[in-house]
């Protein structure tokens, strides 16, 4: 067994004697149980979830699916770069949830703006899909579509070689198509990513590298 156990553990004794979890010795990646959980996995606006150590090629078409339910009105959801400009990105800024692709091009950006007394940071359940389709980008939040026109239709592979960072990435890793360096503060579940007939749930208890994400439970509210 190579990764922890997606679990809350409490009144551990060995030999008779109840061992101290308030003062440990020595503490990594280990999160308070809540009394009222949700399935998803909770990133506490510290770090990132890091996957596809190998590098996730996006190239012409993907569609990334996946719920996020946050409080906070900045934060990374996801990043996939190359040394080069091609990249895609998904972030909240001011509330609003931006898509960006670069195909080598040149960045485009669809923008989902709420309206009215809409509120994506409400501490609520949201779905997103965004969808690139070679020089097509378009973002679809609860069921409503934005796309956005793109000048530059003879690009239309995105040449993405790095792994794909979720919440925030590293300090010394380089993101083409993100504008924040803000971590994602909340809860995110069911991501997907398709390409062509291949699709890929991602377990973020899988991840390469994880800082500040705890797995498989959310509070039920924010604390």
């Amino acid at each position: 067994v190579t990764h922890s156990i997606p679990a809350c553990i409490g009144s551990m004794t060995i030999n008779g004697k109840q061992l101290d979890n308030e003062s440990p010795v020595s503490i990594f990646a280990v999160n308070k149980c809540y009394e009222i959980v949700q399935e998803g996995t909770f990133f506490d606006g510290s770090g990132f979830a890091a996957l596809v150590r190998e590098g996730y090629k996006v190239r012409s078409d993907v569609n990334i699916t996946l719920e996020f339910r946050t409080t906070a009105v900045h934060g990374v959801l996801l990043g996939v770069s190359s040394a080069k400009v091609d990249a895609i990105g998904l972030e909240i800024v001011h509330g609003k949830v931006l898509f960006h692709v670069n195909n080598g091009a040149g960045r485009i950006t669809a923008t989902y703006e709420p309206r009215g007394t809409n509120n994506l940071c409400d501490g609520k359940w949201h779905k997103l899909q965004a969808n690139k389709s070679k020089h097509h980008i378009s973002l679809i939040i609860d069921g409503n579509l934005v796309h956005t026109d793109n000048p530059y239709i003879q690009s239309t592979s995105a040449d993405t070689n790095n792994p794909i960072y979720v919440g925030g990435y590293p300090a010394d890793v380089k993101q083409n198509c993100l504008t924040s360096k803000s971590s994602f503060r909340g809860c995110l579940r069911n991501l997907v990513l398709t390409r062509g007939q291949h699709t890929e749930l991602f377990d973020f208890s899988r991840s390469f590298d994880l800082r500040g994400v705890f797995p498989h439970s959310c509070p039920g509210a924010e604390h």
